[in-house]
């Protein structure tokens, strides 16, 4: 019973994790158009950004990631690491989250400074980082396979190639 209630909490993590994620570059990508606008607009608009970045990060992005870090921590104890190559693959795709995630609060930090380093375009490019994660991570586990999981991280980055071959002129920042 121990080990259902601890996957399904991690499940949940992982869910409300990826939600974070998403959301807090979504308003990234607000936060960075909103600097365009005139004031008083563009003022109000940084603030509520600002804010909402904030409470998300805090309320939501990083205990769920506690949460699913520690019970992922604790699942262990129930696979022979040796004997599942498969997890060598998720460890390094959670490394690449972890990354991400830790790249995402700073970059929260510099926008709440008043620090533009992206436009909205390389932005909305960076929110499909977590999707190839996700892909990765969740095939990788279901399936307990490496070549699925490589697969799947193959497939996902070939979708992502195509969309910015078709999106390239948008994500520069200029017109069709």
């Amino acid at each position: 019973m121990t080990y259902l209630v601890l996957k399904a909490l991690h499940l949940v993590g992982i869910v409300c994790w990826f939600a974070g994620l998403f959301y807090v570059v979504r308003l990234f990508i607000y936060h960075t158009e909103a600097n365009e606008e005139l004031q008083p607009k563009r003022e109000i608009l940084i603030a509520q950004f600002t804010l909402m970045a904030r409470r998300l990060w805090l309320g939501i992005t990083v205990p769920a990631m506690v949460v699913t870090v520690a019970t992922g921590g604790w699942l262990l104890h129930y696979h022979a690491i040796a004997q599942s190559p498969w997890l060598h693959l998720k460890f390094a795709l959670l490394a690449g989250l972890l990354a991400y995630h830790f790249h995402c609060g700073a970059i929260r930090k510099k926008l709440s400074a008043g620090v533009f380093k992206f436009s909205s375009g390389q932005l909305r490019a960076y929110n499909e980082v977590a999707t190839f994660l996700l892909v990765g991570l969740v095939f990788t586990a279901v399936s307990k396979s490496v070549a699925t999981g490589l697969w799947s991280l193959l497939g996902c980055g070939g979708v992502f190639v195509v969309l910015l071959f078709f999106f390239r002129r948008k994500l520069q920042g200029k017109s069709q």
